[in-house]
């Protein structure tokens, strides 16, 4: 295991080790796969390796934290798995996991899972995000075809948190910086993007969920993309800790599903 800091809010982690043998990425090698992260609370009674499926029967607060993250990248040949973590200080449990990470610790996962890459027949490409969707991001415009026009916003919290975007796509990336009030940078952006209806647009938009939820009704009522042109996803909440959004984030989509 090696770590490296890329900004003041991400860090990046390669997991290696016979672990990570038989490791293969999904059927037709996805942009968004994701792993299934699981921490322990502090004085576990198990571990540091361990099934999380048999330990579900214990009280709650001594089950595993789990929490979902894009693979940023898999070498097959190294056998090493790369995740970007975004961090704030000790908030949360995996940031403060990936801050603290030496060689020989230990991590367990589950997966990969994930089914979205972008097609590669499309007229021009679109990719909005935060912080938590520059991964997927990434990962997705290093395949657009070369030459095709690709639109990349991003929002940050400053200079200092920007990374760049490599790919062969005829890049317009726009990186916003928050204000004081954050939450409609990416919206506001958007509609400045010269966007014509029935436009062959294949889009990608993750992040914070009022946004994208904002995002994905201008795109569908006002721009009048299809749903099936679209990749959508609500990664995390302003308003909330990371387990307060999971218990709500079911019923949070099917109400975004309504919006258009």
């Amino acid at each position: 295991m090696r770590t490296e800091r890329l900004t003041p809010s991400m860090v990046r982690v390669v997991l290696g080790g016979e672990g990570l043998a038989g490791f293969t990425m999904p059927d037709g090698d996805p942009t968004d796969a994701y792993v299934n992260l699981a921490f322990p609370p502090a004085g576990a009674s198990y571990g540091p390796v361990f099934d999380p499926k048999a330990l579900k029967d214990l009280p709650r607060e001594e089950q595993p934290v789990r929490r979902r993250y894009t693979v940023r990248d898999w070498d097959a040949d190294a056998g090493e798995l790369t995740v970007d973590f975004v961090v704030h200080g000790d908030a949360g449990v995996a940031g403060p996991w990936a801050l603290g990470a030496q060689p020989g610790d230990v991590l367990v996962l589950q997966g990969p899972s994930g089914g979205y890459r972008p097609r590669q027949d499309a007229e021009r490409y679109l990719m909005v995000g935060d912080e938590s969707a520059i991964p997927a991001i990434a990962a997705s415009a290093a395949v657009v075809p070369a030459g095709r026009p690709l639109t990349v916003l991003l929002v940050c919290d400053g200079p200092e948190h920007e990374l760049p975007i490599t790919t062969e796509a005829d890049l317009d990336l726009r990186w916003l910086h928050r204000s004081a009030d954050p939450g409609s940078e990416l919206a506001d952006e958007l509609r400045t993007i010269d966007l014509p209806a029935g436009a062959d647009v294949c889009t990608f938009v993750h992040g914070e969920a009022e946004e994208i939820r904002a995002i994905r009704k201008h795109l569908l009522t006002e721009v009048g993309m299809s749903r099936a042109d679209m990749s959508c996803s609500p990664y995390w909440r302003r308003t909330m800790d990371d387990e307060a959004w999971r218990a709500v984030k079911k019923d949070f989509v099917a109400a975004m599903e309504q919006d258009a």
